[in-house]
Protein backbone atom coordinates (compact mmCIF):
# COMPACT_ATOMS: atom_id res chain seq x y z
CA UNK A 1 0.00 0.00 0.00
CA UNK A 2 1.52 3.29 -1.09
CA UNK A 3 1.79 6.20 1.44
CA UNK A 4 -0.88 7.96 0.26
CA UNK A 5 -3.17 5.13 0.08
CA UNK A 6 -2.04 4.46 3.82
CA UNK A 7 -3.21 8.24 4.96
CA UNK A 8 -6.27 7.84 3.07
CA UNK A 9 -7.45 4.40 4.37
CA UNK A 10 -6.15 5.91 8.19
CA UNK A 11 -8.27 9.18 7.55
CA UNK A 12 -11.12 7.16 6.73
CA UNK A 13 -11.20 4.89 9.52
CA UNK A 14 -10.34 7.71 11.97
CA UNK A 15 -13.28 9.69 10.24
CA UNK A 16 -15.56 6.43 10.74
CA UNK A 17 -14.65 5.58 14.28
CA UNK A 18 -15.44 9.86 15.41
CA UNK A 19 -18.63 9.81 13.73
CA UNK A 20 -19.67 6.32 15.44
CA UNK A 21 -18.36 7.64 18.76
CA UNK A 22 -20.52 11.37 17.86
CA UNK A 23 -23.38 9.13 17.16
CA UNK A 24 -22.82 7.00 20.50
CA UNK A 25 -22.70 10.11 22.47
CA UNK A 26 -25.62 11.96 21.09
CA UNK A 27 -27.91 8.84 21.72
CA UNK A 28 -27.00 8.06 25.50
CA UNK A 29 -29.27 9.20 27.83
CA UNK A 30 -29.36 10.83 31.28
CA UNK A 31 -30.29 8.14 34.09
CA UNK A 32 -34.20 9.53 34.79
CA UNK A 33 -34.97 9.58 31.17
CA UNK A 34 -34.01 5.87 30.87
CA UNK A 35 -35.74 5.37 34.13
CA UNK A 36 -39.14 6.90 32.41
CA UNK A 37 -38.36 5.00 29.09
CA UNK A 38 -38.00 1.38 30.57
CA UNK A 39 -40.65 1.88 33.03
CA UNK A 40 -43.42 4.63 32.49
CA UNK A 41 -43.92 4.12 28.75
CA UNK A 42 -44.68 0.16 29.07
CA UNK A 43 -48.11 1.72 30.46
CA UNK A 44 -48.57 5.30 29.21
CA UNK A 45 -48.04 7.28 25.92
CA UNK A 46 -45.26 9.67 26.49
CA UNK A 47 -48.26 12.68 25.79
CA UNK A 48 -50.09 11.34 29.61
CA UNK A 49 -46.58 12.62 31.49
CA UNK A 50 -46.21 15.65 29.49
CA UNK A 51 -49.13 17.40 30.15
CA UNK A 52 -49.13 16.94 33.67
CA UNK A 53 -46.37 20.00 34.96
CA UNK A 54 -46.21 18.45 38.30
CA UNK A 55 -43.89 19.64 41.38
CA UNK A 56 -41.18 16.90 42.82
CA UNK A 57 -44.28 16.03 45.52
CA UNK A 58 -47.10 15.69 43.13
CA UNK A 59 -44.27 13.22 40.92
CA UNK A 60 -43.26 11.46 43.91
CA UNK A 61 -46.50 10.60 44.86
CA UNK A 62 -47.42 9.45 41.28
CA UNK A 63 -44.11 7.56 40.80
CA UNK A 64 -45.35 5.56 44.07
CA UNK A 65 -48.77 4.85 42.85
CA UNK A 66 -47.33 3.89 39.91
CA UNK A 67 -44.68 1.51 41.75
CA UNK A 68 -46.89 0.14 43.97
CA UNK A 69 -49.63 -0.66 40.59
CA UNK A 70 -46.45 -2.75 39.78
CA UNK A 71 -43.68 -0.55 37.94
CA UNK A 72 -40.73 -1.74 38.36
CA UNK A 73 -38.72 1.13 39.56
CA UNK A 74 -36.45 0.71 42.95
CA UNK A 75 -36.49 2.66 46.16
CA UNK A 76 -33.20 4.39 45.48
CA UNK A 77 -34.48 4.90 41.58
CA UNK A 78 -37.46 7.11 42.49
CA UNK A 79 -35.57 10.43 43.46
CA UNK A 80 -33.26 9.93 40.31
CA UNK A 81 -37.04 9.37 37.86
CA UNK A 82 -38.78 12.28 40.19
CA UNK A 83 -35.83 14.90 39.40
CA UNK A 84 -35.94 14.17 36.00
CA UNK A 85 -39.87 14.28 35.45
CA UNK A 86 -39.79 17.65 37.38
CA UNK A 87 -36.68 18.91 35.16
CA UNK A 88 -38.83 17.85 31.97
CA UNK A 89 -42.17 17.59 32.68
CA UNK A 90 -42.45 19.84 36.04
CA UNK A 91 -44.40 22.95 37.17
CA UNK A 92 -45.51 25.83 35.53
CA UNK A 93 -47.29 28.58 37.05
CA UNK A 94 -50.70 29.07 36.54
CA UNK A 95 -52.56 31.40 34.36
CA UNK A 96 -54.81 31.59 31.41
CA UNK A 97 -52.02 30.54 29.06
CA UNK A 98 -50.91 27.31 31.20
CA UNK A 99 -53.56 24.66 29.81
CA UNK A 100 -52.82 26.01 26.36
CA UNK A 101 -49.24 25.65 26.56
CA UNK A 102 -49.78 22.30 28.20
CA UNK A 103 -52.04 20.98 25.42
CA UNK A 104 -50.21 22.82 22.37
CA UNK A 105 -46.42 23.65 22.99
CA UNK A 106 -45.74 20.38 24.41
CA UNK A 107 -46.74 18.78 21.64
CA UNK A 108 -43.31 19.19 20.13
CA UNK A 109 -41.57 20.46 23.17
CA UNK A 110 -41.03 19.82 27.16
CA UNK A 111 -41.72 22.18 29.86
CA UNK A 112 -38.05 22.41 30.11
CA UNK A 113 -37.34 23.74 27.49
CA UNK A 114 -40.30 26.22 27.38
CA UNK A 115 -39.33 27.49 31.11
CA UNK A 116 -35.92 27.98 29.86
CA UNK A 117 -36.83 29.75 26.69
CA UNK A 118 -36.19 33.59 28.28
CA UNK A 119 -37.32 35.93 25.74
CA UNK A 120 -39.01 39.47 25.49
CA UNK A 121 -42.71 39.76 24.82
CA UNK A 122 -41.66 40.91 20.54
CA UNK A 123 -39.37 37.77 21.09
CA UNK A 124 -42.16 35.64 21.89
CA UNK A 125 -44.63 36.50 19.62
CA UNK A 126 -41.58 35.74 16.60
CA UNK A 127 -41.48 32.59 18.23
CA UNK A 128 -45.51 31.52 18.17
CA UNK A 129 -45.62 32.84 14.79
CA UNK A 130 -42.23 30.66 13.87
CA UNK A 131 -44.66 28.01 15.36
CA UNK A 132 -47.45 28.42 13.65
CA UNK A 133 -45.73 28.55 10.80
CA UNK A 134 -44.28 24.65 11.64
CA UNK A 135 -47.62 23.81 12.18
CA UNK A 136 -48.63 24.56 15.58
CA UNK A 137 -52.79 24.22 16.14
CA UNK A 138 -52.62 27.73 18.20
CA UNK A 139 -56.20 29.50 17.21
CA UNK A 140 -56.24 33.09 17.12
CA UNK A 141 -58.54 33.21 20.02
CA UNK A 142 -55.70 31.30 21.97
CA UNK A 143 -52.61 33.29 20.27
CA UNK A 144 -53.08 36.20 22.73
CA UNK A 145 -53.56 33.97 25.80
CA UNK A 146 -50.71 32.01 25.39
CA UNK A 147 -48.14 35.41 24.12
CA UNK A 148 -49.55 37.16 27.46
CA UNK A 149 -48.58 34.00 29.64
CA UNK A 150 -45.32 32.94 28.27
CA UNK A 151 -44.28 36.76 27.86
CA UNK A 152 -45.29 37.31 31.70
CA UNK A 153 -43.80 33.98 33.48
CA UNK A 154 -41.09 33.45 30.90
CA UNK A 155 -39.70 36.65 30.01
CA UNK A 156 -36.78 38.27 30.30
CA UNK A 157 -36.23 39.38 34.09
Amino acid sequence: MSGRTGFFVSAAFATAAFVCAAAGSAQESEPGERLMNANCQGCHDLRVLQVQAMDAEGWTKSVTTMVEKGAKVSKEEVPVLVAYLVRQHGPLPEGAGKRIVLNTCTMCHDLGRIRLGRRSPEEWEETLISMLNEGAPLSDDDFPVVHEYLSQNFGID
